[in-house]
């Protein structure tokens, strides 16, 4: 198996866009990870977006409003642009109340302590008329991608409320160049540079992160799965030979556990049998990364190799 031996290094970044460079890949796995993190960016990046609007006296989108220069239509066209950020998973609604003639922007709406708009500046209407008014409500909610009307058609909206296209990705644009670099006597190694374009609601460098968890998440999954079907007969038996040592030469990546857990223990510093040994289930419990099933696969196989936590 080659050796694994890249370098990660930020090119330039700011709230919106930034470019991150990825060198001395092996040969090929330039186009691999590009590819792959640039699916994961574009598709599964959660973010929040405007799902319904509705404006006081419009029944329907294809309504004008006296002293309003924009159709409903228009309206619906700017909130779509709209960049939020939502602090809960539970929907919220914004509202804004405009009189008098002048521009009606993002910022014009009401403080919500769960929402926070990262472009205020955008354009939402126009007031022509010193007696003409906005009474506008909308929707915020979470979700990945980009969501047509067209698909949540069993939602049932009451009268007057607009649906809206929800382009919930706060990610506006990946792309990946793959160069050639050298790397002691061969000059096919990859270096990876990736360009990242938000909307604001995330900068750049948390986006790729996520987006490394998400592919970390499945391949991780997929291990334990392919682990669970493999043959356990050599390592019931190197495990075996290695209880009749002392438990300090255990080492918890020897344990038959799911690999999740062994990283959980391995993190928060425990490498060996011996030091497992050392704890009790309670302050187990306090570690991060160990829930109540992966406490409960460790004391399972603790008991089927004769030891037990500290009482």
């Amino acid at each position: 198996m080659f050796q694994i031996s890249s370098s990660f290094s930020i090119i330039e970044q700011n709230k919106n866009s930034g470019k991150f460079e990825v060198s001395g890949l092996y040969p090929g796995y330039g186009i691999t990870l590009g590819n792959a993190l640039r699916r994961v960016l574009i598709s599964s990046i959660e973010g929040a977006a405007v799902t319904s609007f509705k404006v006081e006296g419009a029944p329907h989108e294809f309504t004008s409003l006296e002293g309003i220069k924009e159709t409903m239509i228009d309206i619906m066209l700017n909130l779509k642009q709209l960049a939020v950020k939502l602090y809960t998973d539970e929907p919220q609604t914004i509202q804004l109340s405009v009189t008098g003639e002048k521009e009606v922007k993002a910022k014009d709406f009401a403080s919500n302590s769960q929402v926070e708009i990262a472009n205020p500046d955008l354009h939402l209407a126009t007031l022509t008329d010193k007696k003409a008014s906005l009474e506008l409500e909308a929707t915020i909610e979470k979700g990945l991608g980009y969501v047509p009307v067209e698909m949540r058609k069993k939602e049932k909206l009451p009268v007057g409320v607009i649906p809206v296209d929800a382009i919930f990705s706060p990610i506006e644009q990946v792309n990946v160049e793959v160069e050639d670099m050298r790397v002691g006597d061969r000059t096919d190694y990859n270096r990876l540079i990736i360009t990242i374009n938000t909307n604001g609601t995330i900068t750049p460098l948390e986006a790729l992160s996520q987006a490394i968890s998400i592919l970390e998440g499945h391949f991780e999954l997929l291990k334990e799965k392919i682990n669970l079907l493999q043959p356990e007969k050599e390592t019931k038996l190197s495990l075996e030979t290695k209880i009749e040592k002392a438990p300090k030469e255990i080492l918890i990546e020897d344990l038959p556990i799911s690999t999740r857990t062994k990283k959980a223990l391995i993190n928060n510093g425990i490498k060996t049998l011996a030091g497992l040994l050392r704890y009790r289930e309670d302050n187990l419990t306090k570690l991060e990364g160990l829930g109540d099933k992966s406490i409960s696969e460790i004391k399972e196989v603790l008991q089927n190799i004769r030891f037990t936590l500290k009482p």
